[in-house]
């Protein structure tokens, strides 16, 4: 499929999904300024905590998953930033970029050099709830008028390292921007200290009803390694390539338990990224002694990754209809499938980048388009090449879903303000949503390839802002059929290091 095409409609989704003062230019004429006063009563936060990106269906702001998608975004922006200025996206991904840390800027003291808190979330819906709620009442975000309760963590080094690379990423993004870029990097540098605090380990979502149902981390060291090459790359400060490095990090990880879960890219595990990450330091600056053996273990373990899409390995199961089920038949499966093709098509341009022509799974030897043909028949499948011919992306294609699990798409933009459970009426409608909430890249079908294109079935029809940051990231690593990566722009906080100078 040429996906250069629709792109421009594929990150629209986003846009749908923004909160806050929305930009004159914003596109979709069924949204308007929204949550204006979230985190306004304050005192730390002058601003209030306006802005940012709505998850999914409900207008609850999870900064966990909004942190990790400004990552990947960053991350497609430094890879393929070619590729975007080539089908005219790379300011527009920029704003959405900017979008996001502006925002994540406002959840802490961004200009201190130490901190003791950091706001996690905006907004709550309890299962079960019996008082207005993000999960209770069926509003768009322009009508809200409840409580929107907000968390505040003083321990979590998973949220505040995702956060860290995030800012960090982002500073490599904007490095035109010189005091942006080094604005971001001070705040990466003070979230990445706190998530490094000793007497603060212990995950953001632990004992947090309001977190742990929906984005519950299962633990932070694969972050201390995701936003440690993160910061070693935006900065060039070789001790965060030692703390990337220190035996002790990827253990604690399970980095070299061979666990197939601990294969799969999602907002909680940042391990397959991390170590891919790390390996292209191995790939192209080679760096000598203390990291090299730690990297070169990395890049096996990153080859056995790769090797564990391909179907030939046994290691996932298939459906029928040709999806990887990277979490076991579950539902929502296609965040991780899309996440997935993106790391198996960035390997293969790193390969190529570097003239390496496969790479080893234990003893047979693969060609690097194995792995590109994997990323495409994967993103085909989410595309319409399955067996329902349906499309899971809004708008592209002949066959999509019609009745997307969304607040905002599903009731009309007719100038009336619908109550707390008077949106019902729309969330309970059988008809299709009278929005188009165009890009939008839907939970998924179910481990036979079976589809309910049904509201209220929202493990079917609800998208959600990380896995909509992973099919961009897919989709444009395959844009023009690959095309390499942008293979020094990331080095270049690090082009002076003694360890770069040596090679």
């Amino acid at each position: 499929m040429v996906y250069e095409s629709h792109y421009d409609r594929l990150t629209s989704v986003i846009l749908g999904l923004e909160a806050g003062r929305l930009p004159k230019n914003n596109g979709i004429p069924w949204r308007n300024n929204s949550g204006l006063q979230d985190g306004s009563f304050f005192k730390d936060v002058k601003q209030g905590l306006i802005g940012g990106y709505y998850d999914a269906g409900t207008n609850i702001k999870f900064h966990f998953p909004m942190a990790f998608s400004m990552t990947m975004l960053s991350w497609t922006v430094i890879e393929y930033s070619h590729k975007y200025k080539g089908i005219g996206e790379y300011n527009h991904i920029r704003e959405l970029i900017k979008w996001g840390t502006d925002y994540l800027l406002l959840t802490f003291n961004s200009t201190a050099s130490t901190i003791d808190h950091v706001y996690s979330q905006v907004g709550t819906g309890r299962n079960g709830s019996t008082t207005p709620d993000d999960r209770y009442c069926w509003q768009r975000p322009e009508d809200m008028s409840y409580n929107r309760p907000v968390e505040l963590i003083v321990s979590g080094p998973d949220l505040a390292g995702e956060m860290a690379a995030a800012l960090a990423a982002a500073s490599i993004v904007f490095r035109d921007k010189v005091s942006y870029s080094k604005k971001l990097i001070r705040a990466a540098t003070t979230l990445f200290r706190f998530a490094r605090d000793f007497n603060r380990r212990t995950t953001y979502s632990r004992g947090n009803p309001n977190i742990a149902p929906y984005y519950t981390s299962t633990g932070y060291y694969d972050e201390y390694m995701w936003g440690a090459a993160w910061m070693y790359y935006a900065t060039g400060n070789s001790s965060y390539l030692s703390l990337a490095t220190n035996p002790k990090v990827p253990r604690k990880a399970n980095a070299f338990s061979g666990t197939p879960d601990l294969r799969v890219l999602s907002w909680d595990n940042k391990l397959p990224a991390a170590l891919l990450l790390l390996t292209r330091i191995r790939i192209f600056l080679n760096p000598p002694y203390p990291y090299k053996d730690m990297l070169r273990k990395y890049n096996k373990v990153a080859g056995l990754t790769m090797c564990s899409y391909l179907r030939t390995s046994g290691v996932f199961s298939w459906t029928p209809g040709g999806m990887i089920k990277l979490n076991h038949g579950r539902p929502r499966p296609l965040q991780y499938v899309a996440n997935a093709a993106f790391l198996a098509s960035l390997f293969a341009d790193y390969m190529n980048t570097a003239r390496i022509p496969g790479w080893f799974c234990g003893n047979r030897y693969f060609s690097s388009d194995l792995l590109r043909n994997f990323a495409v028949s994967q993103v085909d499948y989410i595309l319409g090449a399955n067996p329902r011919r349906m499309s899971y992306v809004v708008g592209y294609g002949a066959k999509y879903p019609k009745q997307v699990h969304h607040r905002g798409a599903s009731t009309p933009n007719d100038g009336k303000r619908y109550s707390c459970t008077g949106g019902w009426k729309w969330g309970d409608a059988p008809a299709a949503n009278p929005n188009i909430i165009t890009g939008a890249m839907v939970a998924g079908p179910d481990q036979f390839d079976g589809f309910r294109d049904v509201r209220r079935i929202y493990n079917y029809t609800e998208p959600t802002l990380a896995g909509n940051a992973g099919l961009v990231a897919a989709l444009v690593s395959l844009t023009g059929g690959g095309g390499g990566v942008d293979k020094n722009t990331i080095f270049s906080a690090v082009i002076s290091h003694p360890l770069h100078r040596k090679h």
